[in-house]
């Protein structure tokens, strides 16, 4: 199921007289707040889909820095969604994944204690990505004067 959704999400379609491919992250990163939330609710299947396969929570945080890139290039509006379409977070940590799992880098310890590292660790990173929200609102308000 994920590879397909990255392939949607990151190389769809060919640019015509280019080996470059792109999908619909950039585009619908264009239409404010829905393509954020889609976005956010792709990377919740990748992160899931590799906690599924008890991917080392070291892994995780490498997946979880492509997130954070992705979201701090979004921020620039259209300059973000064109640097979203070059960096490609969904097939990079997709591949990290897939990578992981044919390597034989399981995670082979209690399901309860993997899964509370894990779920830290995501928690941790969703944690990082809400505070930097809040900067990036803080800076906008008090751009336009509001704060």
């Amino acid at each position: 199921m994920t590879s397909g959704l990255a392939r949607v999400m990151d190389d769809l379609v060919r640019i015509p007289g280019t080996r470059y491919r792109v999908g619909l992250d950039p585009v619908i990163g264009l239409v404010p707040v829905v393509g954020d939330a889609l976005g956010t609710v792709v990377a919740a299947a990748v992160l899931a889909e590799a906690i599924r396969n008890r991917v080392p929570v070291h892994i995780l945080f490498r997946m979880g820095w492509n997130y954070l890139v992705d979201a701090v290039l979004g921020v620039i509006p259209f300059v973000g969604d064109v640097a979203d379409a070059a960096h490609k977070a969904t097939s990079k940590n997709l591949r990290l994944v897939d990578r992981t799992i044919a390597e034989g880098r399981r995670v082979d310890t209690d399901a309860r204690g993997y899964l509370l590292r894990a779920v830290g660790a995501v928690g941790l990173m969703l944690l990082v990505l809400l505070g930097m929200a809040g900067l990036a609102l803080w800076g906008l308000l008090r751009l336009i004067g509001l704060f």
